[in-house]
């Protein structure tokens, strides 16, 4: 029976995925393919069924979706299906913008705690201050509730142009009380700024629609004040929109070369190459890259390295060399179904296998970090089947991920893992939150020149977070 209801699923999958892309007749496309379209009949009577005449009460809706989800999961490791009520949360990442109040937001000891106020939104424009704590928003208590992240979220979008009312803590005043007016609030997929006279940062936290124009302007910006060496800081980038990768590769390559190759499922390859109107060709560029670079951020660095334009550094990333399209199922539900393969300048494939499943595929990212080979010059096996070289003859690989030209190896006096679940993230807004006034800067400038005035004082600190919070870190001096 699981199997038959698995079987008449991929059916159901399967019709409205090529009815979608072939704008063809459901019915003559299962009866061309072998499948009898009696089937979609026999399915929804099983539902009518088990809605009209089961002995309990049956979500169908939720049984079709587990259902769908479960088959979609066998393709491959990047094919989803996504209900509708994740679909927002998602999407709103890579579309760049949001409805909301405009601030970023953690949970400390059950109490919605700002960590950011995000610029144009209207929290920023109210005076909401990164450490106030929001008590209530419209009449609902939010503290001592036990609400999930996505829970409070949920209370605090809504509508365009309709109002939050809210009761705010702030240390050093009394219960506050703000009126807000929701609205579209862009969220920055871009960090820049100038670390030496000649030498521009750029992180990038992900791929989405926006990011381009906001690269765009950094680039033109860095060329005018004269940087002549770039970091491209990929780490942790999960990937987003191929476009968009194209982009900015087309700001970094020279006229005619290769920004990327995709495949389709009938073998069609398609070619993607720079034009001529490149703003950034001639400085040089560093790409930063961890396990968890991904997707279009593998893009980047292999074009980038294929190309011989710049140097890739750190550890190898993740190994995604799958390209998703998107396609709808109704009700607001979607299917992210991997549709064509990518390949870099050199023709690499970087997909690692997957065929051993999902969860030994995920495992294996997390497994690195605990490798042995981590803290030497490499965390990768080397198969020379897959050697390729560049035009000017450097052998770069293929066959799982992106290999840095500069090993960057893990210290074995620095737990990363701790550092990956935000122990410096928690403790660095603890201590701002506690000693706001003596940490207030005018000019950026001068503080990356000198962050921190008393370091002394500041180690003590974190020494008494991590005792306090049971995190052990090796804080010896070196």
């Amino acid at each position: 029976m699981k199997n038959f209801n698995l079987y008449i699923i991929v059916i159901i999958v399967l019709s409205i995925i090529l009815g979608y892309t072939m704008g063809i007749n459901k019915h003559f496309i299962l009866n061309n393919i072998g499948i009898r379209s009696d089937n979609l009949s026999k399915f929804n009577r099983l539902i009518e069924y088990l809605k009209e005449d089961y002995f309990s009460k049956i979500n169908t809706d939720s049984l079709v979706g587990k259902s769908i989800d479960e088959i979609i999961t066998k393709l491959d490791p990047h094919s989803v299906y996504i209900p509708k009520e994740k679909f927002q949360i998602i999407s709103e990442r890579l579309e760049g913008n949001f409805v909301g109040i405009g601030i970023s937001f953690m949970m400390i000891r059950d109490t919605l705690t700002v960590v950011s106020v995000l610029e144009g939104g209207p929290s920023k424009k109210a005076g909401i201050l990164v450490g106030d704590r929001i008590l209530v928003a419209n009449n609902d208590t939010l503290f001592n509730k036990n609400y999930s992240s996505e829970e409070i979220a949920l209370k605090l979008k809504g509508r365009s142009q309709t109002i939050l009312n809210i009761e705010v803590y702030r240390r050093s005043s009394q219960r506050l009380h703000y009126k807000l007016l929701r609205a579209k609030v862009p969220i920055r997929s871009v960090i820049s700024y100038q670390i030496k006279r000649d030498v521009g940062y750029i992180k990038v936290e992900r791929f989405a629609k926006n990011t381009y124009d906001e690269i765009k302007k950094v680039l033109l910006k860095n060329k005018s004040d004269g940087i002549s060496k770039l970091i491209l800081d990929l780490r942790n980038n999960p990937g987003g929109y191929l476009f968009t990768a194209e982009k900015i590769l087309d700001e970094f390559l020279d006229s005619k070369k290769i920004i990327v190759i995709t495949e389709s499922n009938n073998g069609k390859r398609d070619t993607v190459f720079a034009s001529n109107d490149g703003i950034f060709l001639d400085q040089k560029i560093f790409v930063l890259v961890n396990r968890q670079s991904a997707s279009a951020s593998e893009v980047v660095a292999g074009a980038i390295q294929d190309n011989d334009r710049g140097i890739i550094v750190g550890r190898r990333t993740f190994g995604k060399g799958l390209v998703q399209q998107q396609f709808p199922l109704g009700g607001g539900d979607i299917i992210r179904l991997t549709t064509a393969r990518y390949f870099t300048p050199t023709g690499r494939s970087i997909q690692r296998k997957y065929t051993s499943g999902n969860q030994l595929y995920f495992d294996e990212i997390d497994n690195r970090l605990n490798s042995e080979k981590i803290f030497r010059n490499e965390d990768f096996s080397i198969d020379d089947s897959i050697e390729f070289r560049t035009p000017k003859g450097k052998i770069v690989y293929g066959g799982g991920g992106i290999i840095p030209d500069v090993y960057v190896p893990r210290s074995e006096n620095f737990n990363e893992q701790n550092f990956n679940e935000n122990v410096i993230n928690n403790f660095t807004f603890s201590f701002f939150d506690k000693y706001r006034d003596k940490l207030i800067v005018q000019n950026p400038k001068i503080f990356i020149k000198n962050p921190i005035n008393d370091q002394e004082f500041v180690m003590k600190k974190f020494k008494d977070f991590c005792i306090e919070n049971s995190i052990q870190m090796d804080l010896k001096k070196r």
